[in-house]
């Protein structure tokens, strides 16, 4: 709840003074990549709900960072597909997806599907593109690969 708050107090602001963004240089905040509502918490999953849908094999996982970032490394058994390419990603044909990503494509209506990148904040762009797609179940990992790593290493 509180990280739903954050993000219409932060992000609702018309500014470029926003402390979310400012400094950014990798265009994660650019206008028009943040819900401008809030999102329900719903959309949301956190380190220990991936981890059981991990370790149930219950999940189709989406980095939406940048290749050079996700060779850096990723958590297991995610797809990357960039930012910039999830519009497109997720209008190709199933058969189109699976030759291009080497995986079968989520269905519309598929609970664990679930987008990351470093901190939250490109996984929640992506989110927002994924459902006006239709993509109405999809969520994303808010912590991030940051803190997979962090979590992890403890």
């Amino acid at each position: 709840m509180l990280l739903v708050l954050l993000l219409v107090v932060g992000l609702s602001g018309s500014g470029s003074g926003s402390d979310l963004c400012s400094g950014k240089v990798d265009g994660s905040c650019e206008e028009g990549n943040f819900y401008k509502e809030p999102i329900s918490s719903g959309a949301v999953v956190s380190y220990d709900e991936l981890k059981q849908m991990l370790g149930s094999g219950d999940v189709q996982l989406f980095d939406v960072r940048e290749p050079d970032e996700f060779e850096d490394g990723s958590i297991s058994s995610a797809t990357n597909i960039p930012l910039g390419e999830v519009e497109r990603a997720f209008t190709l044909t199933p058969d189109q997806f699976r030759e291009l990503y080497r995986v079968s494509m989520p269905t519309k209506s598929h609970l664990n599907f679930i987008l990351y990148c470093q901190r939250g904040r490109r996984s929640l762009s992506a989110l927002q593109k994924i459902h006006r797609l239709g993509y109405s179940r999809a969520r994303h990992y808010a912590g991030g690969y940051g803190e997979w790593v962090e979590m992890e290493s403890q």
